[in-house]
């Protein structure tokens, strides 16, 4: 038999062991062994789960919990090699200029892409500029950079670069920032090799997958009698849809449940309007509630009603237009996506959904209100949102929320000033980070005003929680 081809993944944290090694297994299990996995980190994190996984040769347990509490313990053995951290990351390259690897599949946060309030790569950003410089490997362009040059000198063909995050469009604004990157650092050959040898498809991805409990070694040991130092958890839904555009061939991944699509986009929308910003609404909402998990903000009555509202007044309609009608059902869509969020088992934390709110607010809810407001058309119900939003960053500004915030995208300084100018909410709607064109838009300050005297009414009513 020849040599497994390889997938290259960066970014070994929970989600993808949980999403799309898990995809893997599957294939395996019907017998395919044609591909395997290898995975690596591009910082310094997560030392003790790599470590665990090293000594287990990349096997862990994936526990999978259904809304009705129905748990499926299953071994997960298609990750072949653990890469540890190396500051220049010199094993990692040196797969990636193997042939036999053929994808280098990424996750990273929303903040992770070191973008400016216009959209393009931030060339400013200090990891970026020391990425730049050559000091570092730091961010993603670096990373990729690094690796696909060394491919380029192998001469070891091309090589598909898979994005597996929340990204909107996330394989070709990775290709145009990468670009951007490469350009910056006034390699033409490379550039040149990027564009001929390369592609980018655009994923979405969806399973929810929160922070492992420390209770949860105990219960597969428990269960299945072995000592894992690195188990996750995760609800039994997934979803990944991919743009079939692969350069040096690809897994069947249509085999084991993956959709390969021509076009991507009606189906990211659905997940980034009404999955990732429901969630954060929910989070946002439950922490002003006093709530501590995603599931106990989904049977509050007041918090339920906000989040249909604003997925059946605002989001439905954009997505869903005369003429141009979604390929999802959105309605059941939006039932489904509530369903998960009560899943109990999952015990999601409010404190995992909300960070990196002025990233998700910019990504996940402007396009809303962008599209509304350029149709004439109300915008109270996404609204909502941000003026959520901006209760939430008053807590952290007062030192009142309940757990640290993290928020990779926020000027800690700017976000400060925000809290405290005169009148908050006015200099929050003029934030371009925030808004980018919409910033200063009177129609926008309007119904934010609207929605923060809503929000401030739910805020006084916490006792009325269900």
């Amino acid at each position: 038999m020849p040599p497994a081809l390889r997938i290259l993944h960066l970014g070994l944290g929970s989600f993808h062991r949980a999403h799309q090694a898990a995809v893997m297994q599957r294939l395996q299990a019907l017998g395919d062994r044609r591909w395997e996995l290898a995975g690596a980190n591009l910082r310094p994190d997560m030392a003790d789960t790599l470590q665990a996984l090293q000594r287990q040769g990349g096997a862990y347990t994936l526990v999978t919990v259904s809304p009705e509490g129905q748990r499926r313990f299953e071994r997960i053995e298609a990750l072949r090699e653990v890469i540890g951290w190396q500051p220049a990351l010199t094993r990692a390259i040196e797969l990636a200029a193997e042939p036999d690897t053929r994808i280098v599949s990424l996750t990273v946060t929303e903040a992770g892409y070191c973008t400016d309030p216009r959209g393009r790569l931030d060339l400013q950003h200090p990891e970026v500029a020391a990425d730049l410089q050559g000091r570092t490997r730091q961010t993603v362009y670096g990373a990729l950079a690094a690796m696909l040059k060394a491919r380029a000198h192998a001469h070891a063909g091309g090589l598909t670069l898979l994005n597996c995050d929340n990204l909107r469009s996330n394989g070709e604004r990775l290709r145009e920032w990468l670009l951007q990157f490469i350009e910056a650092q006034g390699d033409r050959e490379l550039l040149d090799w990027v564009q001929t040898y390369t592609t980018c498809p655009n994923a979405m991805v969806d399973r929810i997958t929160p922070r492992p409990a420390p209770a949860l070694q105990a219960q597969v040991l428990r269960a299945t009698g072995w000592a894992d130092a690195a188990p996750v958890l995760a609800e039994d839904f997934l979803q990944w849809v991919i743009e079939d555009r692969f350069c040096n061939g690809r897994p069947e991944w249509e085999r084991a449940g993956v959709q390969l699509v021509h076009d991507v986009a009606p189906y990211e929308e659905a997940k980034i309007r009404i999955l990732n910003a429901t969630h954060s609404c929910i989070a946002w909402a439950g922490t002003l509630r006093g709530l501590h998990y995603i599931h106990e903000g989904v049977r509050d009555p007041a918090i339920r009603a906000m989040a249909q509202a604003y997925v059946g007044d605002d989001v439905i309609p954009c997505l869903h237009r005369p003429g141009h009608p979604s390929p999802v059902d959105l309605p059941a869509y939006r039932d489904t996506v509530l369903r998960r969020f009560a899943n109990e088992a999952i015990a999601d934390t409010n404190q995992r959904v909300a960070a990196d709110g002025f990233a998700k607010l910019h990504g996940f809810i402007l396009p809303t209100l962008r599209e509304r407001l350029a149709r004439g058309e109300s915008i109270a119900a996404v609204a909502r949102l941000p003026a959520l939003f901006l209760a939430f960053l008053q807590r952290w500004h007062a030192g009142a929320l309940p757990f640290a915030y993290q928020d990779q995208a926020m000027d800690p300084a700017r976000a400060h000033a925000l809290c405290a100018a005169p009148d908050p909410l006015q200099a929050f709607a003029r934030e371009p980070a925030l808004w980018g064109g919409l910033a200063g838009d009177e129609r926008l300050l309007a119904a934010l005003r609207a929605a923060q005297q809503e929000v401030s009414h739910f805020i006084s009513r916490q006792g009325a929680s269900a």
